[in-house]
């Protein structure tokens, strides 16, 4: 359950991001890297921040 959550969210941040870029601020694709950079990492280290968050939050796995 919480990596699908994790793939959710993170896919709906990454959608709002960059409607903020391009309709708001550019800067708002900042966030876009920050996300894909957390999303690639956690492929090589097994670790989510947002996955440890969630099941501190009660989400079971």
């Amino acid at each position: 359950m919480v990596s699908k959550l994790v793939t959710r969210i993170a896919g709906i941040f990454i959608i709002i991001s960059v409607l903020l870029g391009m309709y708001v601020n550019p800067n708002f694709y900042w966030f876009t890297l920050f996300v894909g950079a957390n999303l690639l990492q956690s492929t090589f280290t097994n670790w989510c921040l947002l996955g440890d968050i969630l099941r501190k939050l009660g989400v079971k796995d």
